[in-house]
């Protein structure tokens, strides 16, 4: 069952690129999609992947070590813990999800 979330980070795009260089040029396994919009006070992401459990064994084993790196590197404490807000998927179309 897909999974899809946002997540609203303190953060800009400089160091949303400074993350970005970090990681692997291919998306990572499950994952369907990957938005990433400005806001107000920083970024959100709209991620859709294949599962929970997908996503949960990504995101620690291989980009959030990479978050924590890039934000030693350039002295940046966020302020606050960020937290995937789940959504409820009511339709993906998407040539990337599985059917």
């Amino acid at each position: 069952m897909p999974y899809a979330f946002y997540m609203d980070v303190p953060i800009d795009q400089h160091i949303y690129a400074k993350i970005r260089e970090k990681l692997d040029i291919a998306p990572p396994r499950g994952l369907i999609m990957h938005l990433v919009v400005k806001r107000e006070g920083g970024l959100r992401y709209i991620d859709v992947w294949e599962s929970k459990e997908v996503f949960e064994e990504t995101f620690e084993a291989q980009i959030h070590p990479k978050v924590h790196q890039t934000f030693e590197e350039i002295g940046y404490q966020p302020d606050r813990h960020v937290e995937a807000e789940p959504l409820e998927i009511l339709h993906l179309w998407s040539p990337l999800a599985p059917t």
